[in-house]
């Protein structure tokens, strides 16, 4: 009986083998579908935005001058729209004849076709309009505006009409470099990245006036956030170094950190599966596990390739979709399809 007992007892050296392989047997949950070289582009690439309507997937190309039209479906180039300085960020709306693109140039803002993407109108804004972030449910448009790359010592946060291009209001911040913001429908507090001084600015949507501000002590270059009203918790990413910052969205309160990569420039999060995605120029994308909100895990980390920092999530769709800029290297600039388990 002994004998036939160690028969079925695994060493330790064993037990670390069955491990090891059950780790690096377990399936990635994205699986890379298509990737579209764009050669000829150099610099960087910043938004997506998603035209259900035409089945059309949009991209900002900011130092190329263009907008990139995508089949939704195939991932197939369909057309180079020109004619801009530096688009950045793009709104499309369903049932909506028309789109709104930024440019931080003296061009400015645009509001085209969004069939044709014909320029219907100029709209006149501070100069530098970058991010933006749209609220259906008052159909207003926040812009950020301003800053150092305008050579502007302050920054804004312009509401908008997009159909109309009307400014509604705005509020200054005194920072040159602010970047990215979070809200939802609902809720009136727009969570912003004041990334020059290190801190994150609450502002009440209905007065736009700032009614908080939050440092960031873990990292520096806070540029990205996503809010998980449910949970009560922010997700700032850090580019210095590559972190991501959890905080209380009520206090501030710093909870918990977690590696990112570097020269991350977007992030992108599903509250219904609790993962978040973080995409880094250095060439890896991180998925994380929010389950826990006090506890964030890093469940994967994922090679994609150097620039791939932009990205668009499309939960309904389990698709992800990367944009590869080739920065001021020669590489091939590319976008990439995941498809999202």
């Amino acid at each position: 009986m002994p004998s036939l007992i160690r028969l079925f007892v695994p060493s330790v050296a064993c037990l670390t083998l069955m491990t090891s392989t059950a780790l690096f047997s377990q399936q990635s949950s994205v699986k890379l579908i298509h990737s579209v070289d764009l050669p000829g582009y150099s610099g960087d690439f910043d938004h997506f935005a998603v035209d259900d309507d035409r089945s059309r997937l949009l991209l900002a190309a900011e130092d190329h001058g263009t907008l990139e039209v995508f089949n939704l479906k195939t991932s197939a180039h369909l057309q180079t729209v020109a004619g801009f300085g530096n688009p950045h960020s793009i709104l499309v709306r369903k049932g909506i004849p028309t789109v709104f693109i930024t440019d931080s140039t003296k061009l400015g803002p645009t509001i085209r076709s969004a069939s044709t993407y014909a320029k219907i109108k100029s709209v006149p804004m501070t100069p530098g309009s970058d991010t933006s972030k749209y609220d259906p449910a008052t159909n207003i448009l926040y812009v950020v505006t301003g800053g150092k790359d305008v050579d502007m010592q302050t920054a804004n946060l312009e509401a908008i009409n997009p159909d109309t291009g009307a400014k509604l209001s705005s509020i200054t911040f005194p920072d040159n470099h602010v970047e990215a913001m979070a809200f939802v429908p609902g809720d009136p507090r727009i969570f912003i990245n004041l990334t020059q001084t290190n801190k994150l600015a609450v502002v009440d949507r209905r007065s736009m006036k700032i009614v908080a501000t939050w440092p960031v002590p873990p990292a520096q270059q806070n540029a990205m956030v996503a809010f998980d009203p449910a949970q009560h918790r922010l997700y700032v990413v850090c580019r210095s170094p590559g972190m991501v910052v959890v905080m209380n969205s009520d206090t501030g309160a710093v909870i918990d950190t977690q590696s990112a990569p570097l020269r991350a420039d977007e992030v992108q999060y599903d509250p219904a599966t609790h993962r978040l995605y973080v995409p880094g120029g250095e060439g890896w994308l991180g998925i994380y596990n929010t389950a826990d909100p006090d506890h964030l895990k890093l469940e994967e980390k994922v090679t994609t390739a150097p620039g791939a920092k932009t990205a668009l999530l499309l939960p309904s769709q389990h698709r992800l979709f990367l944009a590869v800029s080739p920065g001021d290297t020669k590489a091939t600039a590319r976008v990439l399809t995941y498809e999202v388990h």
